[in-house]
């Protein structure tokens, strides 16, 4: 968890730039250090009001998540994930997140994961924000493939509890990071993505990610998600698909 004190301190080897709104990639983040047992400080920064840290730190696209290791910067949340695991290889809360002795099972992790951000996240904005009913149509059936296609994906743990195994992985975090805003869509929608209807083991694996120990510290209640969205919807005058 993130602890207190100066950022700057000797007991703060690792600061993470975060984000005053809620953010699953910042979240993404977040879940891998708790799963490590790792302290960080964390610092939020307002996205409208961009600091000169977090402009030094990723001038390149000046977004967050950043975490900063001994004043070194790594951005993007899929990279840092896997330089956690690289700069912690040992002592840490849990196993890493990719398997260090089997390649085949790292590169079908990074496929996965890659995934949940190139076709389930890219969805997002055209399922709930398209400007025409076919667009909005059009991304809701993109995104229920894509969790369709993740159910496939978990079947092949032949009834092992994560997308890891036995274990939480890489997939398992870069997944879990965003069932909080999953949800909060479903609630502003009335759309039902994680459907035990459609995927019964994506449902059920996203309620037992949801009772993990780091979990249930490092996700955003999903209430605070829905007001979020709220509001920045209503500053961008859009209406929400359904509602």
């Amino acid at each position: 968890m993130a602890a207190g004190g100066s950022p700057d301190g000797p007991d703060h080897e690792l600061r993470l730039l975060g984000s005053t709104n809620p953010s699953p990639f910042v979240t993404r983040v977040e879940l891998a250090l708790a799963l490590r047992g790792l302290t960080y400080h964390l610092v939020a920064v307002d996205l409208d009001h961009k600091t000169d840290l977090l402009l030094a730190a990723n001038p390149v696209h000046a977004k967050v998540p950043v975490l900063i290791h001994h004043g070194r910067p790594i951005c993007e949340s899929r990279v840092i994930l896997e330089y956690i695991d690289d700069a912690f290889p040992g002592g840490g809360a849990a196993p890493l997140l990719l398997p260090a002795d089997d390649p085949l099972a790292r590169a079908t992790a990074r496929f996965w994961a890659a995934y949940v951000d190139d076709k389930f996240v890219a969805s997002w904005r055209p399922a709930y924000l398209g400007k025409t009913e076919e667009e909005r149509a059009e991304g809701m059936k993109q995104m229920l493939a894509a969790v369709e296609a993740l159910e496939g994906a978990l079947a092949l743990q032949e009834g092992k509890p994560f997308f890891g195994g036995d274990a939480v992985g890489l997939v398992d975090v870069t997944l879990g990071s965003l069932i909080p805003r999953t949800r909060a869509n479903e609630a502003l929608t009335g759309t039902k993505v994680l459907d035990a209807a459609r995927t019964p083991l994506l449902a059920a694996w996203a309620e037992r990610f949801g009772e993990l120990d780091a979990a249930r510290k490092v996700l955003p209640a999903v209430g605070d998600v829905v007001e979020y969205l709220e509001t920045r919807l209503r500053r961008s005058n859009l209406v929400v698909a359904g509602k």
